[in-house]
């Protein structure tokens, strides 16, 4: 049910209609849906001048698409003349998720594949890789991460197009 208010400002009428959809009680423990998620109504500030419109923004889904499926198919360390490389090879579903918390979730396949990943430099490496290389390259074959290039932190890394320390070869 909306729930209205209304008040004075600067002698025009303004009304704020807030409608929110909630579900109620516990759902029968043999149900399961498979709909998309129910849209939610946003405030809504309308005057008697130019009438009322709503304004619908899709729910933020809680369920994430690519749970229980691997986001990195394997790892390789080759070697180049600058020194070792590991070469991150993520499968499909390590490009197209958007998840929160999916590049932890994919770190840590990193961190199980080889341990000796696990460094400042190349946490921050393979996250600048993972925001950014994944829209600006989406089907670039792997993301090199490497432990010779220093660890200058996120930002500074993000400056040097995920290769700090000299341009990648």
């Amino acid at each position: 049910m909306p729930i209205e208010s209304a008040t004075r400002a600067g002698g025009a009428l303004l009304i704020a209609t807030v409608v929110a959809i909630t579900g109620c009680g516990s759902p029968d423990p043999g149900s399961r849906s498979d709909s998309p998620p129910i849209a939610t109504t946003t405030p809504v500030t309308t005057s008697p001048a130019t009438g009322s419109r709503t304004v619908t923004h899709p729910a933020t889904s809680t369920v994430d698409p690519f749970a229980g499926q691997s986001l990195i198919d394997h790892v390789e360390w080759t070697g180049n003349a600058d020194g070792p490389r590991l070469m991150v090879h993520p499968t499909r579903a390590g490009r197209d998720t958007t998840f929160p918390g999916s590049d932890l979730r994919a770190w840590q396949e990193i961190r199980a594949a080889d341990p000796s990943a696990d460094t400042p430099g190349m946490w921050d490496q393979f996250r600048c890789h993972w925001e950014w290389a994944r829209l600006i390259a989406p089907d670039k074959p792997t993301w090199n991460l490497e432990p010779w290039r220093p660890s200058v932190g996120y930002d500074a890394t993000v400056d040097a197009a995920c290769n700090p320390g000299g341009p990648e070869r």
